[in-house]
């Protein structure tokens, strides 16, 4: 394959696998099908190349053992596979079969790598339980023994566990962390009062308020009494479904833990959060420090390959600028002007930060590519 070939698959791998620089495309005026008309026009871009990208790839469901629980995954096959990577979703009641990670584990299979796509119960149920981080490492290790290069990418709120269960993991070729978070506190300040901060810098964003229905889920396996964490569940449930529920009658029945959650949860001042943070349960506040892979990410010997959104309104760009001051020169961060959380921004951003979005996402999609 030429140089020239190898730079547009890898573009169209962006392109098409992460969605991510569709901005650019439209940009350009390019759709995929137009970027595949000019490749079958180039002499360079033969049936060789082109055959790969019409291979639908081999799946199958399979199951992790994780103590005496069993991990449900999808595994994508190519016939000759180079490397293996995990691909870990965040909130998300899809779970595994997120249209937009399946898009993604496709074209990682066709560029030859095996992808193992679990569904996490409790990320699926908008929750973190410390569980994540047992059921990522037993994947990690069931991919080890199909391959001899494994990598991990996690994605929002999966990001912490992968990268927790990363660090305690030997021998990956890479680590992604793809609008992920460092710390859960200031990520629980960013979600309640719209303060983030990175050294000396104070950002003061706006606050999305659904979200505070999912930092309710978020916090529920955190509460120890269990009648109030089956009435935070309802709660935070209810609003998820409904913002404007009627959740009076279940708050009132709420005890000292529970009701401890909900002023956290409608918390509106970044001091008065730090405040109720540090009034949660010992449990509570452990388990949050835990799923916190800022304490951990200097363990990592792989590569990180990390990329957020400036305009993330769940988690906040800070975050990942921690992640990588804390990981030193083996990891690699880009800040995406032109995106937010889930993908793309507003079409009114300037021309030429799309097109600076657009190469910085290519070169980082360069290093997840190779294996070492």
């Amino acid at each position: 394959m030429t140089a020239a070939a190898t730079w547009v698959h890898r573009l169209v791998f962006v392109i098409v696998g992460a969605g991510l620089v569709s901005v650019v495309l439209a940009l350009l005026r390019f759709g995929s099908a137009g970027l595949f008309t000019l490749a079958l026009a180039a002499p360079v871009f033969d049936e060789r190349w082109i055959a790969p990208w019409y291979a639908v790839p081999a799946i199958e469901e399979v199951g992790v053992p994780v103590g005496a629980a069993t991990l449900r995954a999808d595994l994508y096959r190519p016939r000759n596979p180079r490397a293996a990577v995990l691909l870990v979703h965040g909130l998300s009641p899809a779970g595994k079969r997120h249209p937009q990670l399946v898009r993604l584990a496709r074209v990682f299979t066709r560029q030859g790598f095996m992808v193992m796509v679990p569904h996490f119960d409790g990320l699926a149920m908008f929750r973190l339980s410390g569980q994540e981080i047992d059921e990522i490492k037993a994947a990690l290790a069931e991919l080890r023994r199909r391959s001899a290069a494994v990598a991990v990418a996690g994605f929002s709120f999966g990001a912490g566990p992968a990268l927790v269960a990363a660090a305690e993991t030997d021998g990956l070729a890479w680590v992604g962390s793809f609008g992920g978070y460092a710390d859960l506190r200031n990520v629980i300040v960013y979600l309640t009062s719209g303060v983030h901060m990175f050294q000396h810098h104070r950002y003061a964003g706006r606050v999305e308020e659904y979200n505070r229905w999912k930092l309710a889920a978020l916090l529920t396996p955190f509460v120890q009494d269990e009648p109030d964490r089956e009435r935070l569940a309802r709660i935070a449930s209810r609003g998820l479904a409904n913002p404007s529920s009627d959740i009076g009658p279940l708050v009132a029945e709420l005890g000292p833990n529970g009701r401890a959650v909900m002023n956290l949860v409608g918390s509106r001042q970044e001091d008065l959060t730090r405040q109720l943070l540090d009034r949660l349960s010992p449990v509570a506040r452990a388990e949050l420090a835990r799923l916190s892979p800022i304490a951990v990410v200097p363990r990592l010997r792989a590569r990180l390959l990390i990329a957020h959104g400036a305009d993330d309104d769940s988690i906040p760009f800070t975050e990942s600028l921690r992640l990588a001051e804390a990981a030193g020169p083996r990891a690699r961060v880009v800040v995406l002007e032109t995106f937010h959380h889930t993908g793309p921004g507003g079409v009114s951003t300037a021309l030429y930060r799309r097109v600076a979005d657009g190469a910085a996402l290519l070169l980082l999609a360069d290093e997840m590519l190779r294996t070492r």
